[in-house]
């Protein structure tokens, strides 16, 4: 770009009143604090929408896709647990509790059948009414060798992290760019002003 070019777009920033940029610049940076909040209310209210499907058994797999997808799409959603976490931001806390007591009612039930099992089989063996040690102990043994174990629920299946953009293509981000833009060009006018000034002096 020659100098003559940029003397033109010079005196074009120049010329312009300084109202025209400082005005768009307040209303475009309102309008990003406007889209940042906004954004970010949501994010909350889509969170507790997990928590709730979360404690009534409900669909919770919609609810986290609706708020996996605005805080993915959308600036200052952050759900991420950082560096050092003391704990995740999603927890579906009820759905875990839930999950492991029927692990341990299923695996309480199945031991239940096997201690049938052992008493019959282990009567046959030991035959006789009242205490009788060595069946006891086949019983014992017969559980011991049959019995079921409670399998562990990987708690991290059921903790979510969500990270935000930087910045979005939304009404937050596009006002931001936008106010930038203006200050920028105020701030451009004004120092530009200031040159022109002291050369004239």
């Amino acid at each position: 770009m020659n100098k003559r070019l940029l003397n033109h777009y010079r005196h074009k920033l120049v010329s312009v009143k300084a109202i025209y940029l400082l005005v768009p610049a307040v209303i475009f940076g309102a309008l990003a604090i406007y889209g940042l909040r906004s954004n970010y209310a949501t994010m909350v209210e889509l969170r507790e929408a997990v928590y709730v499907a979360d404690r009534n058994n409900d669909d919770v797999e919609g609810a986290l896709q609706a708020l996996r997808s605005h805080v993915h799409g959308h600036m200052n959603t952050d759900l991420s647990s950082g560096d050092n976490p003391i704990k995740p931001p999603i927890q579906l806390k009820t759905r875990y509790e839930r999950l492991a007591a029927g692990e341990q009612e299923r695996v309480k039930n199945l031991n239940a059948q096997v201690a049938a099992q052992g008493e019959a089989v282990c009567g046959q063996q030991f035959p006789g009414a009242g205490f009788n040690a060595p069946r006891v102990s086949c019983v014992q043994d017969y559980v011991a060798a049959h019995g079921v174990k409670q399998q562990s629920i990987p708690e991290q299946l059921y903790k979510f992290d969500f990270v935000s953009p930087r910045w979005s293509p939304d009404l937050a981000g596009i006002s931001l760019v936008l106010s930038a833009f203006f200050s920028v060009l105020f701030l451009t006018r004004f120092i530009l002003l200031k040159i022109s000034k002291q050369l004239v002096t």
